[in-house]
């Protein structure tokens, strides 16, 4: 994918582009569409002073949903929907929706930033940088680096397909032809949850932890002792792991890369690195884990605080930030393929009763057939 001036990490506009065309854009067309949400960025007065008034012990994921919703008023779908276009068209104004949020999503984000944990102040939006860089500066960080791992992390975490919570949850909520703006929010309440978006913070804490227990320069014999522990303690090993995927997740192995290039010294880092050699092979001799090989949150919470980035309860709203570039390019697609409001199964109470006798009956006697969950 093309990449900055000078840069060696994807821009996050090239892997929308990508997901909404099926195309690798051009060096031009990625920077004629950095100037585009340039345009873009700025906020109602509304979203700025309600956020402005947020309390500062308010969660930034709760600022954010928010904030997004506030946001609707800019709908044009909505207004565009209560004029009576034809369906032929709901795609051009989810597109336009789209590519609004996400253009403002950095700019509501920082400010969420700025005023829980600094002083409030925002820099104006560049219209001759990129996306992630405009969104750095506002962030408050001048290192080209932190810059760098903007871009990928932006990239790595847009991550479009639907059998994730927030995914699925945009799917669901736009089917229902909410505009983007609500169906994003939406999928905003699922990222907040303990077991979706807010793991990379869950493994930075055990990280840290383990790093006070362990101290630096920890022998690999010890590692594995200490997690032979933790797994005999009835605990599990975060960020190992991924319902789908059953190899390293590449996603770990982009950040990895890009800790060995700048950061190799780091203890945190240098901790993480031995934790891939040690962790793999004893969820292996456990036996219990059908994946025991990283994802994506090992990684990523270590990067941001060698940067100093250092609010942890704040990465799951930069997680955000990227997620629309996925989820969005998605519920476009789905208003131009003009996909029908989604309706779960039912399961009914005396089914579900039939299943749980079934299931007892078939722990009593494995020999017997299990049937499927869902069926009634």
């Amino acid at each position: 994918l093309p990449k900055a001036p000078g840069g060696s990490e994807p821009l996050p506009e090239a892997t929308f582009w990508l997901l909404l065309t099926g195309e690798v854009p051009t060096q031009e067309q990625v920077a004629g569409l950095s100037r585009d949400w340039a345009s873009r960025a700025s906020i109602p007065q509304h979203v700025t002073d309600l956020i402005s008034n947020f309390p500062q012990s308010m969660h930034p994921m709760s600022q954010f949903v928010s904030a997004i919703g506030a946001l609707q008023t800019e709908s044009k779908f909505a207004t565009a929907y209560a004029s009576g276009i034809p369906k032929s068209q709901y795609w051009d104004y989810t597109f336009e929706d789209s590519m609004d949020l996400i253009a403002k999503l950095p700019t509501v984000a920082a400010l969420i930033y700025r005023n829980t944990f600094k002083d409030g102040s925002l820099s104006a939006i560049d219209p001759a940088k990129d996306w992630s860089a405009n969104f750095a500066t506002q962030l408050g960080f001048d290192d080209p680096n932190f810059t760098e791992l903007m871009r990928l992390y932006l990239t790595i975490h847009a991550d479009h397909e639907g059998g994730n919570v927030s995914a699925h949850t945009v799917h669901l909520v736009g089917s229902a032809l909410s505009d983007p703006y609500l169906a994003f929010a939406a999928g905003m309440c699922g990222l907040a949850g303990p077991l979706h978006g807010l793991a990379n913070q869950e493994v930075l804490v055990w990280l840290t932890n383990l790093r006070a227990k362990i101290g630096d320069n920890v022998s690999e014999a010890k590692l594995r002792e200490f997690i032979w522990d933790t797994l005999k303690g009835g605990q599990v090993v975060p960020g190992y792991g991924h319902a789908v995927l059953r190899k390293t997740d590449p996603r770990y192995t982009a950040q990895r890369e890009f800790a060995l290039k700048h950061l190799p010294n780091d203890p945190m880092f240098q901790l993480v690195s031995k934790l891939y050699h040690v962790v793999p092979p004893v969820l292996l001799e456990q036996g219990k884990a059908k994946n025991p090989w990283p994802n994506v949150d090992a990684h990523s919470g270590i990067l941001l605080q060698y940067y100093g980035l250092k609010e942890a309860q704040y990465y799951t709203v930069l997680f955000g930030v990227s997620r629309a570039l996925g989820v969005l390019a998605s519920l476009t697609w789905d208003r131009a393929f003009g996909l029908p409001l989604e309706r779960p199964k039912s399961f009914s109470t005396a089914a579900f009763k039939t299943w749980i006798q079934q299931d007892i009956a078939y722990k009593a006697n494995p020999t017997s057939n299990k049937p499927p969950a869902n069926e009634e």
